[in-house]
């Protein structure tokens, strides 16, 4: 097994613990969130905007609060935040936040006046991607093929005692391979808590092709005054090499083709991952 994982969870816990401290004083909450999708440049982005001579970072990336730490309470959460300061915006980015059921309505509640940075990818590619950071961390005994057949039974069995439950959460952080994808039904959700204007979304390619363009979008969209980082460079914990297997590739594109089309309606896109694989 990867030692990623175990490192992962001391860090964790010294973070929370760190958190639990600060909570005596806890400073601001965020004002805004990139809350998704995983496997889409969320690393990336964070980093670029951690960068902003405006902007500062929670104590570490994925908090988590509105997914898996919601029972904690506010306090804890703020903990993970600077004190407030004129001028200067606090963020934090959970990627999970996107797909949890229950993190929008959370979020809307705590943060009504947040602004929120939703990244999808290729839901092929995002797949294929997901199910290597899975297989590389030790917990994914089956091929590619093989996993995708088993998401609906997997995550079926782990939604049994509720989203919340500490199944749900493991399972559906590993093995959503394919329910991340549709991402049309978490947004709609997301736009039932909060309004459309205060969520942008970026498709994933266009970042990763013009990550300064996209960038300065975004600070507008955020009321940021411009600015460049020293140099824009991936940020991710693996590097990919080669995409998934010709056949299961095919038949994904085929089932996310109605998926991607309610997407490219409620976003008003032109279709953004034709099933050819192409893109606009």
């Amino acid at each position: 097994m990867s030692r990623r994982p175990a490192v992962d969870t001391v860090r964790r816990a010294v973070r929370s613990t760190r958190a639990w401290a600060r909570s005596v004083a806890p400073g601001a909450l965020p004002d805004f969130l990139v809350v998704g999708a995983q496997r889409c440049g969320t690393t990336s982005l964070h980093q670029y905007l951690a960068e902003h001579p405006q902007v500062r970072a929670a104590a570490g990336k994925e908090i988590q609060f509105f997914s898996i730490h919601y029972g904690r309470g506010e306090r804890w959460y703020r903990g993970h935040f600077p004190a407030p300061m004129a001028g200067r915006l606090s963020f934090e980015a959970s990627p999970y936040y996107l797909f949890h059921p229950r993190a929008a309505e959370r979020a809307a509640a705590t943060l009504p006046y947040g602004r929120y940075i939703a990244l999808l990818r290729d839901p092929v590619e995002r797949a294929y991607s997901h199910y290597l950071q899975t297989r590389s961390s030790g917990v994914e005994p089956l091929n590619f093929a093989e996993a995708i057949a088993a998401e609906h039974d997997r995550l079926a069995w782990a939604l049994r005692a509720g989203p919340d439950s500490r199944a749900a959460h493991t399972v559906l952080r590993r093995y959503s391979y394919t329910a991340r994808g549709r991402y049309a039904e978490q947004l709609e959700r997301w736009f039932r808590h909060v309004p459309r204007q205060q969520v942008m979304v970026v498709r994933s390619e266009d970042f990763y092709a013009d990550p300064a363009s996209t960038y300065a979008e975004l600070l507008e969209f955020l009321d940021l005054e411009p600015f460049l980082p020293p140099r824009f460079a991936q940020h991710t914990r693996r590097v990919e090499r080669g995409g998934p297997p010709a056949e299961v590739a095919r038949a994904l594109r085929d089932y996310f083709v109605p998926y991607n089309a309610r997407l490219a309606e409620l976003l008003g896109w032109r279709d953004p991952w034709p099933a050819s694989g192409g893109s606009d």
